[in-house]
């Protein structure tokens, strides 16, 4: 059970999950109407376009799903361990996804799908970002395994098992803030198109220096 969490890793698990409903509202409002920053629905798409003969949007498919494989690589080369631990260097993996998503801005207004790839790469960068924090699976660009856990431990509860609030607690913020993000990012495609991705990559940016900021804090005032 999750007994204390640091309030950093709220803060970032929101932000997280809001730059990833930002960035596939963005998806979602474009030009192929393509989810990128989960994969199941992609897959079945896949899936069906092999079946209906269209090659094409499939070919365009299993390019989003490698991009986000690629991108979930990356995380797993840069970072050692599984669990969330101050002091890993996350602020580098967050300054390479914002400049992703800034890279695919003008690919996305020049009407090409590898701009998708690019932006799918960032979500599987920033879902591998996070594996585990004290037995919690914590996923911030997709919300089918925070809802299962939610209910499992729910379930686990009616039956007189002891309900770890702290985890709940975790998983409503990620919840929250993919759904905000969500709102954010319609908002913003309506006003400035695939632009928009500006501001999650600027988010990243700022996340990334926040938390270089806070770990070197941090360390100074336990030397």
């Amino acid at each position: 059970m999750i007994t204390r969490l640091p309030r950093w890793v709220e803060y970032g698990a929101f932000v997280l999950a809001f730059t990833a409903g930002c960035i596939n509202a963005v998806g979602l409002l474009g030009f192929t109407h393509q989810a990128i920053s989960h994969l199941s629905g992609t897959a079945t798409l896949l899936g069906t376009g092999l079946m209906h003969g269209t090659f094409g949007e499939a070919l365009h498919l299993a390019g989003i799903l490698i991009s986000f494989l690629l991108g979930a690589a990356l995380s797993g080369a840069l970072l050692c361990g599984e669990s969330l631990k101050l002091g890993r260097h996350y602020e580098t993996l967050l300054a390479i996804e914002g400049g992703l998503l800034l890279a695919a801005v003008p690919i996305l207004q020049a009407g090409h799908p590898v701009g998708h790839y690019i932006a799918s790469a960032a979500c599987g960068l920033q879902n591998a970002l996070v594996t585990t924090y004290s037995g919690a699976v914590v996923r911030t660009t997709h919300l089918t395994g925070i809802f299962t856990d939610l209910g499992l431990m729910l379930g686990e509860a009616f039956r007189g098992r002891a309900f770890d609030r702290r985890k709940a607690t975790l998983f409503l913020i990620i919840v929250s803030g993919f759904i905000a993000g969500g709102a954010a990012g319609a908002w913003l495609f309506a006003r400035f198109s695939f632009s928009s991705l500006g501001v999650p990559a600027v988010i990243c940016f700022v996340l990334a220096a926040s938390y270089r900021r806070y770990y070197h804090a941090k360390a100074g005032r336990q030397e």
